[in-house]
C-alpha cells in the first residue's frame, strides 16, 4: 500500500492551493493510500532554525528534538508530495525553513566522512516524489529566472530519496490571470500527474476549485 506524506504551504484556506491540496488527497484516497498531511501554516509551523538548532545541526544524537513528529512521517512515508503556491520564484519562506529543521543529517542525508567526499541520501524509502505549485509569472518568466523552488525540490530534496526515485511536476503558471476553466483544467492535469506517480488508474475524483493563489 502507498504510504503518502503531502506537505501544504498556504496561509488561506480559501486558496486554489488549498483547492490542489483536496484534489491530491482524494486522488490518493481513490488509489487506497494511506495518507499523511503536514499542514504548515494550519499547525503554526516555526520555520525559524534557531541558534541553538544550528549550533546542533550535525549531531545527530540531538538535532531532531522538537521535529520528531515531523521526522517520524518522513521516515514512515514512500511517497512524498508539496504542495505550495510559488512567491519570488522560490519556495514560501514557511516551506523553507521546514526543509531547514527537517531534513537534518542522520535522517535526511548522511554528512561526508573518511570514507565518502559528499553527502548520501538518508531517505531511500522514498521512491515517488511530487511538486504541484502555482506562479505568478508566466513560464518563459519562471524559467528566464531559473525556477529556484523547483530546482530545490526536484533537484536537492529529491536527490536524498531512492535512486530511481519517480517524480512529477505540475505547476500553474500565470495564476494571477487564471479563469475557472484553466484552474479546473489546471487540476485534471493534477489528477493525471498523480495517477502517473503511483503507475495505475483510479476512480475520477471531483474538482475543488478555488479562486486565490
Amino acid at each position: 500500500m502507498v504510504k503518502a506524506l503531502v506537505v501544504y504551504c498556504h496561509p488561506r484556506p480559501d486558496s486554489f492551493t488549498a483547492g490542489v491540496r483536496d484534489q491530491i488527497i482524494a486522488r490518493l484516497a481513490a488509489h487506497g493510500a494511506q495518507t499523511r498531511l503536514i499542514d504548515l501554516y494550519a499547525q503554526g509551523f516555526n520555520p525559524v532554525l534557531s541558534a541553538d538548532e544550528h549550533r546542533a545541526y550535525a549531531d545527530t544524537a540531538v538535532n531532531q528534538r522538537g521535529m520528531e513528529a515531523a521526522i517520524a512521517d518522513l521516515q514512515w512515508c514512500d511517497t512524498l508530495i508539496f504542495v505550495y503556491p510559488t512567491w519570488w520564484y522560490g519556495l514560501p519562506a514557511m516551506l523553507k525553513g521546514w526543509l531547514d529543521r527537517a531534513l537534518v543529517p542522520g535522517v535526511a542525508f548522511l554528512m561526508p566522512d573518511a570514507t565518502h567526499g559528499d553527502i548520501r541520501p538518508g531517505l531511500p524509502q522514498i521512491t515517488r516524489f511530487g511538486v504541484f505549485t502555482s506562479c505568478g509569472a508566466s513560464w518563459w518568466l519562471t524559467w528566464l529566472i531559473g525556477a529556484p523552488g523547483r530546482r530545490t525540490l526536484i533537484r536537492g530534496v529529491r536527490l536524498l530519496c531512492a535512486r530511481r526515485c519517480k517524480s512529477v511536476f505540475a505547476a500553474l503558471y500565470a495564476m494571477d490571470r487564471s479563469t475557472p476553466q484553466t484552474r479546473a483544467a489546471h487540476l485534471d492535469r493534477v489528477a493525471t500527474k498523480l495517477d502517473h506517480l503511483l503507475g495505475r488508474k483510479a476512480a475520477p475524483s471531483p474538482h475543488q476549485g478555488r479562486a486565490g493563489s
